[in-house]
């Protein structure tokens, strides 16, 4: 399970930074600027998506391994 929640906060981070990149470089790459509810959201989403993976993290290392 905690290597889930690693991989899960990683492709939450990596996706955060992603949609930031996009929005102020214009740099094409990533999911959340191809969601299209998402349309005028991007930064919010993505700020969204770093804190995600950072509390994804957090949750991995509170976990203990048997």
């Amino acid at each position: 399970m905690k290597q889930l929640l690693e991989f899960l906060g990683f492709l939450a981070v990596v996706q955060g930074v992603a949609g930031l990149l996009h929005e102020f470089t214009d740099w094409h790459w990533g999911l959340v600027q191809r969601i299209g509810f998402l349309d005028g959201h991007e930064i919010y989403v993505s700020a969204a998506l770093l804190v995600l993976g950072g509390a994804l993290f957090a949750a991995a290392a509170s976990r203990q391994q048997p």
